[in-house]
């Protein structure tokens, strides 16, 4: 039991990913791999497992779609904008190699949002982890062609809301600290010029604090948005630069130092940023 336990170990962190691909959920994620290692650990002879990674990842997928139909009622009613549950690099440094892929970005995990939890199984196995159909079938509980069909929805979703591309951590990093020197001034029109002519502000507070209740878009209202959030105390200041979902950001601590009070992450494009997408709601930060 101590080797198979050994062997579980190195596959968690694929499995958070895989978890949190179909959740946008750290702590269900975290939950289904807990879960995939005791009903393993509960068979009879866990050591005949040929495919121990193939058999944890299908366990594990079927764990987080049980999940995510549950929640699909929940996320209708929450409170302004949803975003997935920040994962902040250096924190678990198991999942710093999930952190590397470019579909765990903030604006790919919401362009997911956009699909059904069956279309968005499918999608993550196959895309991401280049499952078999007649294996993505066993997990859906479908025929190997229906499987195929909801792939292929998904694919024709998510190419209608393009995802803005990575651009190398130095490039970001130097529009953030012109961002961060602009916002210090508190001069609207000069953060604006940082900002992309398509920026969108997206902020998520689930109801527990306040927050946007709608995406806020153009230079203009983001700039005045945020110098009205800094006018109030010493914003810039106390953020602190961070990796949020593989793409630089920032955490803004909370009053006792952990967890934070805020964590955001930020596209960029064409030496702008294009997207702000924070996370303020204390049930996701950690």
């Amino acid at each position: 039991m101590s080797d198979l336990a050994a062997a579980f170990e190195t596959h968690r962190p694929h499995l958070v990913g895989v978890g949190y691909r179909i959740t946008g959920s750290l702590a269900d994620a975290e939950d289904a791999a807990q879960e995939a290692w005791l009903r393993l650990s509960r068979l009879p002879d866990p050591g005949a497992v040929r495919d121990l990674r193939g058999w944890l990842t299908t366990a594990v997928a079927r764990l987080c779609l049980d999940r995510l139909r549950s929640a699909a009622a929940r996320r209708e009613q929450h409170v302004g904008p949803w975003l997935p549950e920040p994962v902040v690099g250096g924190a678990d440094p198991a999942l710093d190699a999930v952190l590397q892929a470019d579909d765990v970005r903030m604006a790919a995990m919401l362009v997911l949002e956009r699909l059904s939890p069956d279309q968005r199984v499918a999608f993550v196995l196959h895309e991401a982890l280049d499952l078999p159909f007649a294996e993505i079938a066993g997990v859906l509980g479908c025929t190997e062609a229906t499987a195929r069909q909801r792939a292929s929805r998904a694919r024709q979703v998510l190419a209608d809301a393009p995802v803005p591309p990575p651009v190398p951590d130095a490039e970001a990093a130097r529009v953030l600290a012109r961002f961060g020197a602009a916002l210090a001034t508190g001069d609207a029109r000069a953060v604006a010029e940082v900002l992309h002519p398509d920026v969108v502000f997206v902020s998520d507070g689930g109801g527990a604090v306040r927050a946007a209740l709608h995406p806020v878009h153009g230079p203009a209202k983001v700039a005045r948005l945020l110098v009205g959030l800094a006018g109030r105390g010493d914003l810039p200041a106390r953020l602190r630069p961070a990796t949020v979902n593989g793409t630089p950001g920032w955490l803004l601590p909370g009053p006792d130092g952990d967890p934070p009070a805020a964590a955001a992450a930020v596209a960029v494009r064409d030496g702008r940023i294009v997207a702000i997408y924070g996370v303020l709601d204390p049930s996701k930060l950690r």
